[in-house]
């Protein structure tokens, strides 16, 4: 049984709440930056701390006990209340303290970084002594540090599938299908299907669009999450691939990327600002965020 509750105890109880959202130890390792030993070992030191089991994991797949089940809850309320301390203690002066982090994918639009930049100046006209930190990541690498709480707020393109999300939808962005000289494409004024299917695309790992993208080509050589390595296959003449207009329009201006097939082959990619549902928002976070979305309005 737990008697005074220590910084060991709350590092540990983090990396079992860790363990549960990502389904498992194995599933947990990239999320923790740490080995599925490690993690195994470290549960093992929480659930000797507790006298009883948090989770059974063996052939059967991970499965939490309804005694940690009681436990998790009470672990969420817990970092509930730490946080909500820290900021109610950081802000009883009324002046705005500490810090905002914001996560900002990569390649936006000028116009999208103008809102920001909107967003920010309304900020620093508060009565605030706030350090802002902006991060540029790709989806992905946003998503898991706004798991880890080590982002307060994130503008991106998201899966909407993190039920500890919260999102609002700001802005949307134009992907276009994109192919350079030499590819057999680039001087076919309306390619057909067939002529589609022949050609090489370009992977973006995160899985989501799929859905929305018009060309599902079956051939496939080449992979990038990001913006400039897609363009780089791209500009090769061995690939056609998916590209922000805003981003492709220089280079298609120069006669170095035709769309190929714009009426029909392009979709719109929606961009949200996201949030833990669970992490508590100091006053700082609170006004960004009112800041952002007046921005963006």
């Amino acid at each position: 049984m737990l008697g005074q509750l220590h910084d060991v105890d709350l590092h540990l109880l983090r990396l079992f709440v860790s363990v549960v959202e990502c389904g498992g130890f194995s599933a947990a390792q990239g999320e923790l930056g740490l080995s599925q030993s490690s993690i195994s070992q470290q549960m093992a030191r929480l659930e000797t701390r507790l006298g009883y089991r948090l989770c059974s994991r063996g052939k059967g797949g991970f499965r939490i006990t309804p005694k940690g089940e009681q436990l998790l809850i009470a672990t969420r309320g817990l970092f509930e209340s730490i946080e909500a301390f820290r900021h109610q203690s950081n802000g009883v002066a009324g002046r705005l303290i500490g810090e905002v982090r914001l996560g900002l994918s990569e390649a936006v639009d000028q116009s999208v970084l103008q809102r920001v930049a909107e967003a920010i100046r309304r900020f620093r006209e508060r009565d605030e002594s706030v350090r802002i930190e902006l991060i540029s990541a790709m989806p992905g690498e946003m998503e898991r540090l706004l798991l880890q709480q080590r982002l307060d707020l994130a503008i991106g393109y998201f899966s909407q599938v993190q039920s500890a999300f919260d999102y609002r939808e700001l802005f949307s962005e134009t992907q276009h299908l994109y192919c350079a000289p030499g590819h057999p494409l680039f001087t076919n004024d309306a390619p057909d299907d067939h002529a589609l299917q022949a050609c090489d695309r370009v992977d973006h790992p995160y899985r989501f669009l799929r859905s929305d993208e018009p060309f599902q080509g079956k051939r496939c050589s080449a992979r990038s999450e990001q913006v400039e390595g897609t363009l780089a296959f791209i500009l090769s003449g061995k690939h056609v691939g998916y590209l922000p207009s805003h981003f492709a329009r220089s280079w298609e201006d120069k006669g170095l990327l035709r769309a190929v097939r714009r009426s029909d082959m392009s979709f719109d990619v929606a961009f949200h600002l996201a949030r833990h549902r669970a992490q508590v928002p100091g006053d700082a976070q609170k006004a960004f965020e009112e800041d952002l979305l007046k921005a963006f309005a």
